[in-house]
C-alpha cells in the first residue's frame, strides 16, 4: 500500500515494480494461464465446447462420414485439448508451487505434452473412425450383429 520497500526508499520501491514488470513479460507459450487473454480465450473456449459439442453430437448418423463432420470432429478435438491446456494450466500455477516453484516448468511442459497427445488422438480418431468422435461415443451402446447370435 506504502511507496515505500523495506528500506524505505521510493527508489526501490519503483526498481521493484520495473522488475515486477519485466519479469512479468518474460511469459512462454507453456504458461497458458497468464496474460490479459487467457481467461477470455478459456472462457471463449468452454462456450463453443458448450454450443459445438452437442450440434455435433446430435447430427444424423447419416452425415457421420462426411468431411465436413470430420472437420467439425477436428475442430472439437482441438477445442478440448485447448481448453484443458488453459484449465490445467491455471490448476498448476494454484497447486505446484505448494510442492516446489522449481516444479512448476516441467508441469507446464507436461500439460504442454499431454494436451497435444489428447489433440492428435482425438483429432486422429475423428478423421480415421467409422462413426468419427460421435461413433467412439455411441460404441458402447451400439449392437452389432454378428454371425453367432443369428440361430
Amino acid at each position: 500500500m506504502f511507496p515505500y520497500t523495506a528500506s524505505g526508499s521510493l527508489r526501490s520501491f519503483r526498481s521493484a515494480q520495473i522488475y515486477a514488470r519485466r519479469s512479468a513479460s518474460r511469459k512462454t507459450i507453456l504458461e497458458a494461464d497468464t496474460g490479459p487473454w487467457a481467461t477470455r480465450i478459456h472462457h471463449t473456449a468452454m462456450v463453443l465446447l458448450g454450443v459445438g459439442a452437442p450440434i455435433y453430437y446430435f447430427v444424423p448418423d447419416t452425415m457421420s462420414d462426411t468431411k465436413l463432420n470430420k472437420a467439425f470432429g477436428v475442430a472439437v478435438s482441438g477445442f478440448i485439448a485447448f481448453h484443458s491446456w488453459i484449465g490445467l494450466n491455471y490448476v498448476a500455477a494454484d497447486y505446484v508451487p505448494k510442492v516446489s516453484k522449481a516444479l512448476l516448468p516441467p508441469t507446464r511442459f507436461a500439460i504442454a505434452g499431454m494436451c497435444a497427445i489428447t489433440f492428435l488422438g482425438m483429432a486422429k480418431a475423428s478423421v480415421y473412425s467409422p462413426g468419427g468422435l460421435k461413433g467412439i461415443i455411441k460404441g458402447p451402446w451400439s449392437t452389432k450383429k454378428s454371425k453367432d447370435a443369428e440361430f
